[in-house]
């Protein structure tokens, strides 16, 4: 599995900023834009919300980031000798 890229964890950091209903930049005017059209977020009159399909994307992603942090820990303990390795 390949390492989870810059675009999903910048898709990441906005989606929890919506969910935290913070502030929106100028720089994310294009992502923004684009998670209204996929339907992850939804725009009322509250502002941005996540839709169930963006809450979704969002534990996802965040998965995703465990999964690459275990396997770094991981690879950094059989690295430094930490834990055997079987032959197999």
């Amino acid at each position: 599995m390949d390492p989870i890229s810059l675009e999903e964890l910048a898709l990441l950091e906005v989606l929890k900023r919506v969910s935290q209903h913070a502030e929106l930049t100028d720089a994310d005017s294009v992502v923004r834009d684009r998670m209204i059209e996929s339907g992850l977020v939804a725009e009322g009159e509250d502002g941005l919300a996540l839709t169930s399909a963006g809450v979704e994307m969002c534990k996802s992603l965040q998965h995703r980031v465990a999964a690459d942090a275990q396997v770094a820990k991981i690879l950094q303990q059989r690295e430094n000798g930490d834990v055997e390795t079987s032959a197999g």
